[in-house]
């Protein structure tokens, strides 16, 4: 009975901080919808997240794994909250940003439909659970991993002008929370990404940590909105570093 309340008290945790984290960019996206303009921000990260929410929601389901409810529960609401990012993005883009997201957002619907179909229909059992648990964690990674190039542009400048700190703090609850909880409910396909995620959420906060004083301007960057995970807008030449993700996989 101990066990089960801890598992149930740490998916509640991470509920939590996972919410806190899909919501962090909302402040950007009304500076998008003030502007009219999606400015340097990139929308490929939403789209990216959505489908990472909807592998890990699918995952969640009592037929396809057991006890994982609370899994399903945050990630189908951070699917919801990233599908309004991606619609008012896909309002307020360029033409040619429009055309490439609309065309990863049909890509990342028919991945999910195919994971989906695939195992609700020709899976059963541990087959449906390894395989569905496996795109996920897939995803997850990926997602996870996305921040890397900040963390390089951080040590590379010596500021955390893009890395901001909330966000660094709310990956690395929301890894550490998931993975306690997939620790003990023994399943790797939860505990495996969000040890990840944790990792590189600490190693984050360890940076700023270090570079914190030599922020320049991430005060003043976050006060007009940037509260994301390397999706500030960036300089010119740091334009291709500046595309990872915001999210994590649960």
């Amino acid at each position: 009975m101990g066990h089960d309340v801890v598992h149930f008290a740490f998916g509640v945790f991470g509920n939590i901080n996972g919410l806190l984290l899909f919501l962090a960019p909302t402040i950007t996206f009304m500076r998008i919808i003030k502007k009219k303009s999606t400015e340097e921000f990139s929308g490929i990260p939403y789209v990216m997240t959505l489908l990472n929410c909807l592998l890990s929601a699918w995952y969640g389901m009592p037929f396809v794994s057991e006890h994982n409810m609370l899994v399903t529960t945050i990630n189908a609401t951070g699917a919801a909250i990233e599908s309004i990012y991606v619609l008012i993005f896909l309002m307020y883009a360029p033409k040619k940003d429009k055309g490439k997201i609309l065309g990863l957002f049909t890509f990342v619907l028919s991945v999910f439909a195919s994971v989906a179909f695939i195992s609700g229909f020709a899976l059963h059992g541990n087959s449906r659970t390894l395989f569905s648990g496996f795109a996920a964690s897939i995803f997850s990674i990926i997602m996870y991993a996305s921040p890397l190039s900040i963390m390089r542009t951080v040590i590379k400048t010596k500021s955390v002008e893009y890395m901001p700190f909330l966000l660094s703090l709310f990956v690395f609850l929301c890894g550490t929370s998931w993975f306690i909880y997939g620790l003990l409910g023994n399943d790797p396909f939860i505990a495996v990404p969000n040890g990840f995620g944790s990792g590189l959420g600490a190693v984050q906060l360890i940076l700023y940590a270090i570079y914190r004083d030599k922020k320049g301007e991430t005060e003043e960057e976050n006060a007009n909105g940037s509260l994301e995970m390397g999706l500030g807008k960036p300089e010119p030449e740091k334009q291709s570093d500046m595309q990872p993700s915001q999210n994590g996989h649960f």
